[in-house]
C-alpha cells in the first residue's frame, strides 16, 4: 500500500509557526523522519492558504525537497498555491485534491493536466457529501468523466470517498462500513482508478490515546477491501508493520471479525483483544463509545 505521510500539516502549531517565520528546520525534521519511516509520498497540507500563497508554497516545497527526494502531495484548496506547488516539484507530484464541486473541477483538474500529475478526486459535490454509497459512486463517475474529457487518464485518478468519524453520534459506524463497501466496489465500477483516504478522519473526536488503534485497525480493513493508498502517519511504527504485513496475527484476527466470526476473546493476548474489540466497533457489531475497550 502507498503511504502518504500526513505530518506536515498547517493545523499543527509547530508547522504553522514554522511557515509564518519561514523557519525550515521543524518542517525538514518531519520530512526526514517520514522519509526514513518509508513513506511513499509526503503530503504538504496548507489548507486554504490565502495570504502570500504563491510565495509560501514555493518556499515550503523547496524546503522539503532540500532533505527528501520523495514525491510530494500538494494539499491545498487554493488553486494559486496549488499551481505554485506543482510547478516547484522536482519529482512527479500528486494534486491533493480536486472534487465534484464546479469550482474545483474548473480550477484544479486543468492544473493536473497542465503539470501531468496524478490527482485525488473526492466524492463531494456542489450539494455536499453524498449520503450513501450509490450516490457517492454516481458523483465520482461524473467527475472522472469530466477529468477524462480534459485528457486526464483514468490511471492518473485517485478517488477519495471521504471518511467520517466513527464517533459521530448514531451514524459513524454506518459511515465506516459504507466506505469499506465503496472501496471494494470501486475497481469494478471504474477499472484503473486508484483509491485513497485521509485515514485519521476515522478517529476524529476520539480520545487522543485511542486514535492510533482505530486508525490501524481500519487501515487493515480498507487494505483487505482493495485500498491503494492512505494519507496516514508513517511515524506510527505499529501501523507501518501492519500495512507491510509484519503483524500477520493481528491482520488475520481483524479479518475474522470482518467475516462476522464470533471471536473468543478469552484466548487472546491483551493486544489482540484491543484490535478485536476495535474491529467489532468499526463493523458495527458493538456500539461505539469512548470506553469500547472496557466493555
Amino acid at each position: 500500500m502507498v503511504i502518504i505521510g500526513e505530518n506536515i500539516h498547517v493545523i499543527a502549531q509547530k508547522i504553522s509557526s514554522a511557515i509564518s517565520e519561514r523557519d525550515p528546520a521543524p518542517i525538514q525534521e518531519l520530512a526526514r523522519a517520514q522519509t526514513e519511516a518509508r513513506a511513499d509520498y509526503l503530503d504538504l497540507n496548507v489548507g486554504p492558504m490565502k495570504k502570500d500563497a504563491e510565495e509560501i508554497m514555493k518556499w515550503l516545497v523547496d524546503a522539503v525537497q532540500e532533505v527528501s527526494q520523495l514525491p510530494l502531495s500538494i494539499d491545498t484548496m487554493n488553486p494559486v498555491a496549488m499551481e505554485a506547488g506543482l510547478k516547484a516539484c522536482k519529482a512527479r507530484p500528486l494534486l491533493n485534491s480536486a472534487s465534484g464541486k464546479s469550482a474545483s473541477k474548473e480550477q484544479m483538474l486543468p492544473l493536473a493536466r497542465k503539470y501531468n500529475c496524478d490527482v485525488v478526486i473526492s466524492v463531494i459535490t456542489d450539494k455536499g457529501m453524498p449520503p450513501d454509497v450509490e450516490t457517492k459512486m454516481d458523483s465520482i463517475m461524473d467527475t472522472v468523466a469530466y477529468a477524462e474529457e480534459l485528457g486526464i487518464l483514468v490511471e492518473e485518478i485517485w478517488v477519495d470517498p471521504i471518511l467520517l468519524p466513527v464517533s459521530t453520534a448514531g451514524e459513524g459506524q454506518g459511515f465506516a462500513r459504507a466506505s469499506l463497501e465503496f472501496i471494494s466496489m470501486l475497481d469494478d465500477v471504474l477499472p484503473g482508478v486508484k483509491s485513497t483516504v485521509g485515514l485519521s478522519n476515522i478517529s476524529n473526536g476520539v480520545p487522543t490515546e485511542l486514535r492510533p488503534l482505530l486508525n490501524r485497525t481500519y487501515l487493515v480493513m480498507l487494505q483487505r477491501n482493495g485500498l491503494y493508498s492512505a494519507i496516514a502517519d508513517p511515524l506510527d511504527e505499529d501501523l507501518m508493520r501492519l500495512v507491510r504485513g509484519e503483524s500477520p496475527d493481528i491482520v488475520e484476527l481483524i479479518h475474522r471479525v470482518m467475516d462476522g466470526e464470533d471471536v473468543d476473546l478469552s484466548g487472546l493476548s491483551q493486544e489482540q483483544v484491543k484490535y478485536a474489540k476495535t474491529a467489532q466497533v468499526l463493523m458495527g457489531q458493538t456500539l461505539y463509545s469512548d470506553a469500547w475497550l472496557e466493555s
